[in-house]
């Protein structure tokens, strides 16, 4: 069984698979997805994915705990999604199937490891889903109190915030400590006290994050081509209104606030990991839409490098532009663009802003919305999933099944739930599909090399890998003996998985000569992951085991390609 477990199905069994259009029934029916998307659509995908939530929100707190040094941060994470985004791009070449790091793993690794990255993706796509929808629902709700439109505050939020303040607001009043009650928690208190109840249960729901799943939900429904020309045009305007911001911010810049430029050292520039790495996962989305390029071996390459190059040098031009308007101690603001401009007296240019992050907020969910379905439409032609997530609409071409549960899977927990807490597995399980993409570089055969119309350049890692990993000792060598140290040593259990593995990577990449790139890759998504702490790494570890159960229940026992070689 062991065996069974890591078939893989090789490249041209994928490809066969998309000219014959997987048999019939519903898992092909005959349609095929419609083949409408060039580079500067998938460019324009790119940024519409990238530039979101983290330009107009995360990037006030991170810039808040590293100051002007955030902008490394950005470069930081460019390099790493860079090299992450040619591996992407070197697959994608090879396979221009939908799927994304699921398909690519199913070439590489084998069928346990593929229905494990494609679980992960799920979760990574569900999770930043939603937390997409209900920022997006903040940001709307906010625009209209700007044109004094209010929509009641139990109408705006999840039930268990407004219960939690509620209790919170009477436990303070008991005690007498009045100065402790916010505004923002006398708000929602009072949306509990002034939500209609049915019986003993409180009406409260973010009907607004509700609707704007459902819209999104049918456009994606209706067709690539719609799709295409909404996000363009969205993308094309917040482009505009971002480089508007950094244009005009410059003339406002003092640069005596981009001293001192690391007020909290390098490690207040890693506490926006997260955050930042939150806004640049979306690149990878625009793999799942291999099917519906025109030309993918040639446009998916170009369209996911140039779109990354464009959103790191307008990330670190607002970077530099907030941190030059007001001191890096003011940007604790969850709309930090906004909020500069109001403060220098700009308050109409406040207002764009809010509208530009509305729109933008929403061309993120467009492209993570449009991204899942093919997701679970690949994996149900490997008869890993039910066949009906892999029908194609006879009209519209597109995963019609598993769009409808995408939008529902993401609607309803929009609709009552508050998942701040959770983004961050959004973020490790970006980072996991990263490291197997790049891994899955390094395990390709030879032979395979020599596909596609774009490959990786080569760079020698057998030197290059030990003097890295002999330079990261001597320079971590007291944090790397602090591992062992402290109350709850356990917590460190992410950092000894990652000396574990850049220690058996180093020694590989020293015998076999591998690839630098796909090995820098692998090791700088894999710091990152231990980055994002324990408890993380336990929700994530989690999550996995329930996709084991339901692996060896539903997808070992129906995989198309275990019936294949049975």
């Amino acid at each position: 069984m062991s065996k069974n477990i890591f078939r893989k199905k090789s490249i041209d069994l994928i490809l066969d698979d998309v000219a014959n259009g997987f048999g019939d029934g519903e898992s092909g029916g005959g349609h095929a997805l419609s083949k409408e998307l060039n580079t500067r659509d998938l460019t324009l995908m790119g940024i519409a994915a990238v530039v979101g939530a983290g330009i107009f929100s995360t990037i006030g707190e991170a810039s808040f705990n590293g100051g002007p040094g955030v902008t490394i941060l950005f470069v930081l994470t460019a390099i790493t999604c860079g090299f992450s985004a040619m591996c992407y791009a070197e697959f994608a070449s090879r396979i221009p199937v939908a799927g994304s790091a699921y398909t690519y793993a199913y070439a590489s690794f084998g069928e346990l490891i593929a229905w494990i990255i494609g679980w992960d993706l799920l979760m990574e796509y569900a999770i930043g889903n939603i937390a997409v929808a209900i920022s997006w629902s903040e940001y709307f709700v906010n625009l209209l109190e700007g044109f004094h439109i209010h929509i009641p505050k139990y109408l705006t939020m999840d039930y268990l915030t407004a219960s939690r303040a509620y209790d919170s607001v009477q436990q303070l009043t008991r005690e007498g400590h009045l100065a402790d009650i916010t505004d923002k928690l006398r708000a929602e208190a009072q949306a509990w006290a002034n939500a209609p109840a049915i019986g003993g249960f409180k009406i409260i729901a973010n009907i607004p994050a509700l609707l704007i799943v459902i819209i999104i939900t049918y456009l994606v429904y209706v067709g690539i081509k719609e799709t295409k020309k909404v996000t363009n045009g969205m993308v094309l305007l917040k482009i505009g209104v971002v480089i508007a911001v950094i244009v005009l911010g410059f003339f406002y810049v003092t640069p005596a606030n981009w001293h001192p430029f690391f007020p909290n050292g390098f490690s207040g520039v890693m506490k926006g990991v997260s955050g930042v790495f939150f806004a640049y996962i979306g690149f990878d989305a625009i793999s799942t839409t291999a099917e519906e390029c025109r030309n993918p071996q040639r446009d998916l390459p170009r369209g996911m490098i140039y779109s990354l190059i464009i959103c790191t040098v307008l990330y670190i031009l607002i970077a530099l532009v907030l941190t030059g308007m007001v001191s890096y101690k003011d940007l604790q603001v969850g709309d930090p663009l906004a909020f500069v401009f109001a403060k220098i007296g700009l308050k109409k240019i406040s207002y764009v802003i809010s509208i530009s992050a509305v729109i933008a907020t929403a061309s993120v969910l467009l492209i993570f919305q449009l991204g899942q379905p093919r997701i679970w439409m690949s994996m149900s032609r490997d008869g890993l999933l039910p066949k009906a997530f892999s029908r194609i609409h006879p009209k519209f071409h597109t995963p019609s099944f598993a769009t409808i549960v995408t939008g529902i899977v993401v609607a309803v927990p929009a609709l009552f739930m508050n998942l701040t807490e959770v983004t961050d597995l959004t973020s490790i399980g970006t980072l996991f599909a990263f490291v197997l993409v790049c891994g899955g570089v390094l395990l390709l055969p030879k032979e395979e090399r020599q596909r596609g119309k774009f490959r990786i350049p080569y760079i020698n890692a057998q030197w290059i890998a030990p003097v890295i990993f002999v330079i990261g000792v001597v320079v971590f060598w007291k944090p790397l003996l602090g591992l062992l140290s402290g109350e709850n040593p356990h917590h460190n259990f992410p950092y000894f998985l990652f000396i574990i593995l850049s220690t058996a990577l180093t020694v590989m990449a020293f015998v076999k000569k591998l690839s630098l790139i796909p090995v820098l890759g692998l090791l700088s998504c894999f710091y990152l992951m231990t980055e994002l702490g324990y408890t993380n790494w336990l929700r994530f570890l989690f999550w996995l085991v329930i996709g084991l159960v339901v692996y060896f229940t539903y997808g070992y026992k129906n995989s198309r390609l275990g019936k294949m070689n049975s």
